[in-house]
């Protein structure tokens, strides 16, 4: 295992790839889906109907901001629509995100390979409305405005993001603040019983680390994945092979050390390589007692090797990871690793 995971750490630092077409090459057991198929893995959303479920994690995994999480997406659904995908507005928002025509023709594509971009379409408006979340996120990191990005995203997509940078904050609206605060009071009611349930609180550790559990059951990559998204790896004298064959150039998919820096991206922009993201991060150790959500794992050959392997902490002594060739993204505990090899952990 250990040859193997070796691979994670020493990748070739690689340029930016896009997310191969629509995400729809990458599921839980590496192979192609269907036409308008989504890939869900046994990654769980509480309380959100299951047609909507997929779209949801998707649309969240698909932004690189980890403020965007598939709980706050389904309250916001729920605050809009209430999950109707035919709901109209008496002032003609449109759909189950509440388009206008106007904003639609912005964002709204055909997301679910019908052959028509539609507000009424789950799959469109869904993935509409993650993307216009995650610009508002950015748009919010960005400003300078005190407050949570969430919230100002969220009063940006019901009153317009001019209105929050005029009043640089949550607009003085009675809807608007009605709005932000029935969504975020929501979200925790969506919180579902898997990979997510472990996961609590907010900010960065613990949305990345969200965030990184979108990508259970993607396919391991040796040299695969970037902040855009899994992409297909490499092989070379570390590793990528199986059974003597290039595995990594066929798989679309995560190394380690890219899931790491996927998931938090672009709040932390951390390097590429295991080896490099411990070095850039070693000065912010993280005792065992103390260990949070999205807190970095690290482990070097005999405990003061190279370092091979990085992983995400996310509570009750369990971690996601991708781990080697042949496997996929998982949830599992610490302890499956050696003890001997653990170099410690850091907080980005």
């Amino acid at each position: 295992m250990k040859k193997v995971l070796v691979g994670c750490a020493v990748a070739l630092v690689l340029p930016l790839v896009a997310v191969v077409a629509a995400f729809a090459l990458v599921v839980s057991a590496g192979a192609a889906t269907e036409k308008g198929d989504v890939p869900v893995g046994d990654v769980a959303v509480g309380g959100v109907p299951e047609e909507y479920r997929p779209w949801v994690l998707r649309a969240a995994g698909d932004c690189h901001d980890p403020a965007l999480t598939p709980e706050l997406l389904a309250a916001q659904l729920f605050e809009e629509s209430g999950f109707r995908a035919d709901a109209r507005s008496p002032v003609g928002a449109e759909g189950p995100a509440q388009f206008m025509p106007g904003t639609w023709a912005t964002w709204g594509r055909d997301d679910d390979l019908s052959g028509t971009a539609s507000p009424f379409d789950i799959g469109d408006a869904v993935m509409a409305q993650g993307r216009l979340m995650c610009s508002l996120l950015g748009q919010a990191a960005a400003s300078g405005i005190a407050d949570d990005p969430r919230r100002l995203a969220l009063a940006g997509y019901n009153a317009g993001w001019a209105a929050v940078e005029a009043g640089r904050g949550v607009p003085p609206y009675a809807e608007t603040r009605r709005y932000v605060a029935d969504i975020m009071g929501n979200v925790g009611r969506f919180h579902g019983t898997g990979p997510f349930s472990e996961i609590t609180g907010y900010g960065v550790g613990p949305d990345t680390a969200r965030r990184a559990a979108t990508q259970l059951g993607v396919p391991y990559s040796y040299g695969g994945g970037s902040p855009a998204g899994p992409s297909r790896g490499h092989c070379d004298a570390d590793g990528g092979y199986r059974d003597g064959r290039c595995l990594a150039e066929e798989t679309v998919g995560w190394d380690c050390s890219a899931l790491v820096q996927y998931a938090y991206w672009p709040a932390r922009r951390l390097p590429r390589t295991a080896a490099e993201q411990y070095s850039a991060t070693a000065d912010r150790p993280v005792a065992h007692a103390d260990l949070r959500a999205g807190d970095l794992l690290f482990w070097r050959h005999d405990g003061s090797g190279h370092v091979y392997h990085v992983a995400l902490y996310i509570g009750d002594g369990l971690m996601i990871s991708a781990p080697k060739t042949g496997d996929v993204v998982k949830k599992t505990p610490v302890a499956d690793m050696p003890a001997s090899d653990f170099a410690g952990a850091t907080r980005p």
